[in-house]
């Protein structure tokens, strides 16, 4: 097997339980705020949007840091420094005696991320070009899926083994996948530069900045729009059904039934973008994406809503890794971990601010205008990568291909 291939399974699961640490305390955070001694309703939820949130705004700012270290020191270590201390960290949460240590933790918990950061950079720069697509989308399944099957597990884990063992059991998964870094992932790390450049230099350095760009804010884009449904995906659950009896099992299927359509069609939608062109993939994504959106808002049961959102993942699949794909293409190799870093914090941003979003909307207007708005946004990036990704490196093409054919 080659070595990026073996490292790529390794990253897969350890990315799969880092997103799955990030997210799983989702949906059981208001009972062990309350077990932690606040009894006030009002106090429980402030406390519990703080102390979710704190975690992704920390990250978003220390991704780009741990990018520009992976470009340093290598990315082995940064794989090995972040399921190590989450690990640690997430295990301790298990033993704290009031909220204010959990939030706490939940903030170092932001500060040692970049597991994912890592990896999307090692196994870019590892995978050969023709097999580049399908092994970004491989390892995209593991984030994705992590992050919307953590609440399912989190709910799981803690109403069968307790509050408490919901942190040591994925505690125990991470330092599994740290394990599991040490002894198989393999990594020739060369840097490029001995001096290290600062974010300005680095930037000033980029070639294709606006692509960039671009490819940024459609990762924000992909999720706030995975996200915007999360606070009121219960409650939109309770009014479709009948039965008031499954309105958690339906919940949690409505809402990892994405992350489901992720894992089948990311590997495939790769390996389309290698063949195509990841700025034909993205752009048809976003399309498909932003219509399926619009349905949503009519369903009648809880099912139509768990089958939209398995054909919605469908589409979002072919998202993550075809960015990655461009990104890979339009940044230099010593820069990698430091343009990957800064994606990650766009996707962090977008999993905070589609929650937030979601739930003003929601509170505001109505949960179908959540459905609504969130279409419009996926269908204006969709109008915005058109004309400044889609045109320009198809044209591009174009003119690579005739070059080569006068060569001839």
């Amino acid at each position: 097997m080659p070595i990026w291939k073996r490292n790529l399974i390794v990253c897969w699961f350890g990315t799969f339980v880092t997103s799955i640490g990030m997210s799983q305390i989702a949906p059981v955070l208001p009972l062990y705020i309350k077990h932690l001694g606040i009894e006030n309703a009002g106090q429980i939820a402030q406390l519990s949007g703080l102390t979710f949130g704190i975690t992704f705004i920390m990250s978003a700012i220390f991704s780009p840091i741990w990018g520009q270290a992976a470009d340093r020191f290598g990315r082995k270590p940064m794989l090995l420094r972040a399921s190590f201390g989450m690990a640690i960290i997430i295990g301790c949460m298990g033993f704290t005696h009031n909220v204010y240590e959990l939030i706490a933790l939940r903030t170092l918990q932001g500060v040692v991320t970049g597991f994912a950061t890592a990896c999307t950079a090692l196994i870019a720069t590892q995978a050969d070009k023709s097999h580049a697509g399908w092994a970004l989308g491989t390892l995209s399944t593991g984030g994705i899926t992590g992050s919307l099957l953590g609440p399912l597990v989190g709910g799981f884990i803690a109403e069968h083994f307790g509050l408490q063992n919901i942190f040591f059991i994925t505690g125990g998964l991470l330092f599994a996948a740290f394990i599991l870094t040490a002894l198989f992932v393999k990594e020739d790390f060369k840097r490029a530069d001995t001096k290290v450049m600062k974010t300005k230099e680095v930037w000033q350095a980029l070639p294709n900045k606006s692509f960039i760009i671009t490819m940024f804010i459609t990762f924000f884009m992909i999720t706030l729009a995975l996200y915007s449904v999360e606070p009121i995906i219960t409650v939109y659950i309770q009014q479709l059904s009948s039965e008031t009896s499954h309105i958690a099992l339906l919940s949690g299927l409505a809402f990892s039934a994405s992350g489901l359509a992720s894992i089948i069609a990311a590997p495939r939608l790769g390996k389309l973008s290698d063949k195509i062109g990841a700025q034909r993939v993205i752009f048809v994504a976003l399309i498909v994406a932003g219509i399926v959106f619009i349905p949503q808002a009519f369903v009648k049961s809880p099912w139509e809503l768990i089958a939209l959102r398995f054909v919605l993942g469908l589409a979002v699949a072919g998202l993550n890794p075809s960015v990655n794909i461009l990104i890979k293409k339009l940044t230099p190799s010593e820069y990698t971990g430091r343009v990957f870093g800064i994606t990650n914090s766009a996707s962090y941003l977008g999993v905070f601010t589609g929650s937030i979003v979601g739930g003003q909307i929601a509170s505001s207007l109505g949960i179908s205008y959540v459905f609504f708005i969130t279409s419009a946004l996926l269908l204006a990036n969709a109008i915005w990568v058109y004309f400044k990704v889609y045109k320009k490196l198809n044209a591009r093409e174009v003119r690579i291909n005739q070059t080569l054919k006068e060569q001839k």
